[in-house]
């Protein structure tokens, strides 16, 4: 009973209550300098900073410009962005074709942005974006505008906040037809809050401002428009693009990392985090035999917080002492253009994500680089490798079965464990061309796009 009290506080009563108070608060319009109004502009607004984003943004730049749009583009950043991801702002310059500006909030307003450590805390900052947005709307004179991450504001927009002009957005997590995916979580909670997450998205797809909804997921867009032919919901790929250098010696790329020449390499990139699935993976090590051992290189590549990445080094320290298996460790961030790189000298990659909701780059990239994956059965992704026979599938809280299908992948022809031919079509029809051109072919500024 607690937790039921404790699931309606948070997914209904207190957001609602917040609503109602914040509604009745006037937005305070700042003036910002260089407006944007001759022609027609669409706005993007994303304030994340890490994961997919950049590349996103980079990919619709990179569209916008290819096909030579003569309308304006507007970026809305953290203030942040501009100096991490300054390769991607550099592009904005690329090209005299189009006007591609990035505008960033101020400090100050980023700093008065609340955390997210508490759920009051985290509606009240996704009220607080939300009111950047429509500033930002305003004071630039956009004609629409793409939110990059529209689920931060889902509650809100369901609850009839209004926008200064037309807008869309990419909706990332959705789980209300987890059920029907396989292997959905169970409970009365869970049932909650699949039936509250799907009565919200039909309340945004109901609201006349909103001029598409795209979604990353195929079958959450079925299952939408099953219910609703009309409803206002796209599939969208979830762009991808594998580039390796022409220069590449694999053979010496391995020895520079110290990859022993004789052992099969699986590799786990992203942001080392136990979301990602890494402490079953190494537990899973340890009940491989010997000879596996020998047989095994495990990559780990990618940022980890220092509390993280000290916790990572004793499981690994401590699976080092017990097999002779090789793991090799890069904590720190890699750079876009080297990611290809690992995947060409990996025979399989890692995707043993924790109850993940939603797509995973790790997946794409694989089934570019004609890598088998061993995946989480769980949700959207376990439902894609199947489909797509894209490797394996596991319960990836279940260090036993992480063993076996690692005993598979070690001692086994790889090649049965995926079809090429599936696995290039998966690739192929989430090219970022596919991306790009159904955002900016449903968001046109004017017909005249």
């Amino acid at each position: 009973m607690n937790c039921l009290r404790e699931q309606l506080w948070s997914n209904l009563i207190a957001p609602v209550l917040l609503h109602l108070f914040l509604s009745h608060m006037a937005i305070v319009q700042l003036s910002m300098p260089g407006k944007i109004a001759d022609r027609q502009t669409l706005m993007l607004f994303d304030l994340s900073v890490y994961g997919h984003h950049a590349t996103y943004i980079q990919y619709l730049i990179r569209y916008w410009q290819q096909e030579q749009i003569e309308h304006k583009l507007v970026i809305v950043v953290s203030p942040r962005f501009l100096s991490i991801h300054h390769d991607v702002v550099e592009l904005a310059n690329v090209g005299a074709q189009g006007d591609i500006r990035f505008v960033a909030i101020t400090e100050a307003e980023e700093a008065q942005l609340p955390s997210r450590r508490s759920s009051l805390n985290r509606n009240l900052r996704n009220w607080s974006e939300w009111q950047l947005h429509c500033r930002y709307a305003k004071n630039l004179e956009v004609t629409q505008s793409l939110i990059m991450y529209i689920d931060t504001y889902q509650l809100l927009l369901a609850f009839g906040q209004s926008s200064p002009c037309p807008f869309s957005g990419i909706y990332f997590r959705p789980t209300f037809h987890y059920s029907e995916l396989g292997n959905p979580p169970t409970g009365f909670k869970a049932r909650v809050q699949r039936q509250w997450e799907y009565f919200s998205i039909m309340r945004v797809l109901q609201n006349p401002q909103l001029q598409q909804l795209f979604s990353l997921d195929s079958f959450a867009v079925d299952y939408l428009k099953k219910r609703d032919p009309q409803a206002k919901i796209s599939q969208l790929a979830d762009p991808v693009e594998v580039t390796i250098p022409a220069t590449l010696d694999t053979a010496h790329f391995k020895q520079t990392l110290g990859i022993e020449s004789h052992r099969k390499v699986g590799i786990l990139m992203g942001a080392l985090t136990r979301r990602k699935g890494i402490y079953p993976l190494l537990n899973a090590i340890k009940e491989l035999s010997p000879e596996q051992c020998e047989q095994f290189c495990l990559l780990l590549v990618g940022a980890a917080s220092p509390t993280e990445m000290e916790k990572i080094k004793l499981v690994v320290a401590d699976v080092l002492d017990s097999c002779p298996v090789q793991i090799i460790s890069r904590y720190e961030f890699i750079p876009e253009e080297e990611i290809p790189t690992y995947f060409e000298i990996s025979d399989f990659a890692l995707a043993l994500y924790q109850r993940h909701v939603g797509m995973s780059g790790i997946i794409l990239l694989a089934a570019a680089a004609q890598k088998p994956v061993l995946s989480t059965n769980y949700g959207l992704m376990g439902k894609l490798v199947n489909q797509y026979r894209l490797g394996m599938t596991v319960d990836s809280a279940n260090s036993k079965e992480i063993s076996y299908a690692l005993t598979q992948l070690l001692t086994s022809d790889i090649t049965s464990t995926y079809d090429e031919t599936l696995m290039m079509k998966f690739s192929e029809k989430n090219a970022w061309q596919n991306f790009s051109k159904t955002l900016l072919s449903l968001l046109q500024p004017s017909a005249a796009l």
